[in-house]
Formats: structure tokens, sequence, C-alpha cells
């Protein structure tokens, strides 16, 4: 073969040897030897709506949950297709009660105004956010095949399926947690030192609808 053409192949596979161990991190230093360098170059952050909001975020609550997420495929051994993956997820979920609906029905005020008592609905849960600063993958465990697939990814070990049951579970503890409760009593004591303030001598509130 002519040199004209040894040459130009030999760079060719030269490049294509250093992407990929560049990849496999099989050739440290790669990136510092072209001096790569991370630019933000993100366009202006676009305000699409504003909504007023109504509600008194009374309590909130933060949990921690290690998501086992594992996928096989049918007649297939783990080795070749499957993956399992051990994902610390930790999130808070807020509490609020809604003080849009009130109205002058759900307040009842003597004429001497003294006295005062507040119906309000139930409390309820927001969703789970995940803290992506406190969540983390422990482990991955990939078939060939999903590794192959990894590999020409634009995004690897996709974390998406893994968040969003840790979200799930989150969302599910603070179900059980109580606290609606701690938000309703965290409202109550703060009506009630509102109005004290007012020169009310004795504020009742109720949750729930009337009957």
């Amino acid at each position: 073969m002519p040199w004209w053409i040894k040459l130009p192949a030999g760079l060719v596979a030269l490049v294509v040897l250093l992407g990929i161990g560049s990849r496999l991190d099989l050739v440290p230093g790669f990136d510092d030897v072209f001096g790569e360098k991370t630019e933000d170059r993100t366009g202006p952050t676009l305000l699409k709506s504003i909504q007023d909001l109504s509600r008194y975020q009374a309590a909130s609550g933060n949990f921690q949950v290690v998501v086992d997420l594992e996928k096989d495929a049918k007649f297939l051994p783990d080795t070749i297709k499957g993956s399992r993956t051990l994902y610390v997820g930790a999130g808070s979920v807020g509490s609020y009660v809604d003080l849009g609906g009130i109205g002058d029905e759900n307040v009842k005020v003597n004429k001497e105004r003294t006295t005062a008592t507040l119906r309000l609905p139930h409390a309820q849960l927001g969703k789970a956010t995940l803290d992506a600063d406190r969540s983390y993958a422990v482990s991955k465990q990939r078939g060939l095949l999903d590794r192959l697939g990894d590999f020409f990814s634009d995004n690897p070990a996709d974390e998406r399926a893994v968040n969003k049951l840790a979200a799930q579970h989150i969302q599910n503890a603070a179900k059980d947690s109580g606290l609606t409760e701690r938000a309703e009593k965290n409202t109550t004591s703060m009506l009630q030192g509102l109005l004290t303030s007012l020169g009310f001598k004795e504020v009742t509130v109720v949750y729930g609808s009337a009957g």
C-alpha cells in the first residue's frame, strides 16, 4: 500500500482510538491535551407566567429513600440484557392550607369583636421535590447490550426512572407522616396569634366542611 494511503488511514485509526479511549477513560488526561473548557452559553431566562398564591405553607418534611430498581429481559441473562440501579433519593414534601376560597360564611365574629370562629379546609400535601444535591446513584449494574446503548447514547445511564420512583415513594411516605396534622396545628397557631394581636380574646379554628 502506498505511503499516501497508509498515512491518512493511520491518522484516522489514531483519532478513532483516542476517541474511544476518552469515552472509556482509557487515556487519562486526554481532555487536557486539547485544552477543553466549559462555557455556559445559556440564553436569557423567560418569564412565562405569574400566579398569585393563596396557600399558607404550614409544614414541610424531609425524606430519604433507597430505590432498588431492576429491569430484566425475557430469555436473556442479566449479563447480556438487564440493569439494576441502587439510588438514594432525598427530597421534601410541603403541607399547606388553601385560604383562597375563604369567604364571609367561613368567619364568624361576635358583636364585641372579642371572639372569632374560622372554618378552613383541611390541609393538603404538595408534590414531592427531589434534592439533586443530596440524591445520588450508589451502584449501577448493566448488561452488555445496555452498556453498548449507553456508549452510543447522548444520555447514558438515564436516571429519570429512579428519580420518578423515588418521588413516588417519598410522596407515599408523606401521607403517613402526620404532615397535614402538623400543618393544621401550625396554621391555627398563626391565626390565633394574628387575631389576638388585633384585639380578639378567643379564636377558634375548625377544619373541614360544615355539617
